[in-house]
């Protein structure tokens, strides 16, 4: 038996974060599809039997019916595929949404709120989705297996995640689920897996907490052995890069020197600032300074190249100015409001050499 499992499509996202550049959004979301496309494509060379999507198909919020009517053809190129859907947080199956009203193809089984079973020869399925945004999880420990097939689960879920947080997403821990010989989840945008609990990760990735690459997993079992395969079909990645400013004198030469990185022309980057700054940074300026449509995001991470425990010693009215926000930092917990403080020493110590 041989299957596709793939998560977190989440079709019609805004892509919010990718506002610097203009109409970067609409073509992340082509890329969405054209990604989507090779899946089926893959199915359809391999002759594969299942597709297992684990939630985050769409975005409730945000899907159009033209972009289910997209995903529904696609669906019909591979009639000899039966396709199994579990709902997740974004895509949940409620009463009005595409899941319920929209009549999807043959081959297409969508898992509602009650953990279903569909019984095969060699294969048990079982598959729940969610019936809000959240989900309080499901008792698997009374399920009694059959032995003798191959046991899959699929659904959308917070592997491990505590019970006590306000905001649910379908908990469950490991040991509920080594029963079974595969677990297909969805909800983590980084691939995780082993050969038997797996998160396929977003099949694109959505921004920088998503490093690497992203795509599918394809798979076997026979006679409860288990094979699997991360196949990577974004065709684009999200790149930090650490860029030191210890040995640059002004604003104009470090975007000089920013400009002349040798970047990868499909990738989408962030640079991090470090070292110790020789002048202000002011990431409004710089950002407005970048050519490189490449580069999405500039954080400063860098360090103040004065010593500023010597300067707040001295008898002077900068000494005591630096005293006084320096005692402010270390009453901080947070490291953006301790970062806005030292900026201020930075911008004050400026004004005070004039």
């Amino acid at each position: 038996m041989k299957f596709v499992h793939i998560a977190d499509m989440h079709f019609d996202s805004p892509f919010t974060n990718l506002g610097r550049i203009e109409g970067l959004a609409d073509i992340r979301r082509l890329e969405q599809r054209k990604a989507f496309k090779k899946v089926i494509e893959y199915i359809s060379e391999n002759n594969i039997d299942f597709l297992f999507i684990s939630g985050d198909l769409y975005e409730n919020d945000y899907v159009r019916q033209s972009t289910i009517e997209y995903i529904n053809n696609l669906f019909k190129t591979i009639p000899n595929t039966k396709i199994y859907i579990a709902p997740g947080n974004h895509d949940p199956y409620l009463i009005n949404s595409y899941y319920m009203k929209y009549n999807w193809n043959k081959n297409v089984h969508i898992f509602n709120y009650k953990l279903e079973k569909i019984e095969m020869d060699e294969i048990d399925i079982y598959g729940y989705g969610f019936s809000s945004f959240y989900s309080e999880g499901i008792n698997l420990n009374n399920i009694n297996l059959n032995e003798e097939k191959n046991n899959i689960l699929i659904m959308h879920a917070d592997l491990d995640a505590s019970k006590e947080s306000g905001e649910l997403y379908n908990p469950v821990s490991t040991k509920e689920l080594l029963k079974f010989d595969y677990v297909a989840l969805g909800h983590i945008h980084k691939p995780k897996y082993d050969n038997k609990i797996v998160y396929p990760g977003s099949t694109i990735a959505f921004g920088f907490d998503e490093l690497g690459k992203h795509g599918f997993i394809a798979g076997e079992i026979n006679n409860k052995e288990i094979n699997i395969e991360f196949i990577p079909i974004d065709e684009r990645e999200f790149v930090e890069i650490n860029f030191d400013i210890s040995e640059i004198n002004s604003k104009e030469e470090m975007v000089e020197n920013i400009q002349e990185l040798k970047l990868n022309k499909n990738n989408l980057y962030k640079i991090n600032l470090i070292g110790k700054r020789n002048f202000e940074i002011n990431l409004i300026e710089i950002n407005k300074l970048i050519q490189n449509n490449n580069i999405l995001k500039i954080k400063d991470k860098s360090e103040i190249k004065l010593n500023l425990e010597k300067i707040k010693n001295e008898n002077s009215l900068r000494g005591i100015y630096v005293k006084l926000l320096l005692n402010k930092i270390e009453e901080l917990n947070n490291d953006e409001e301790k970062n806005k403080y030292l900026k201020a020493i930075e911008i004050g110590l400026d004004s005070l050499k004039n």
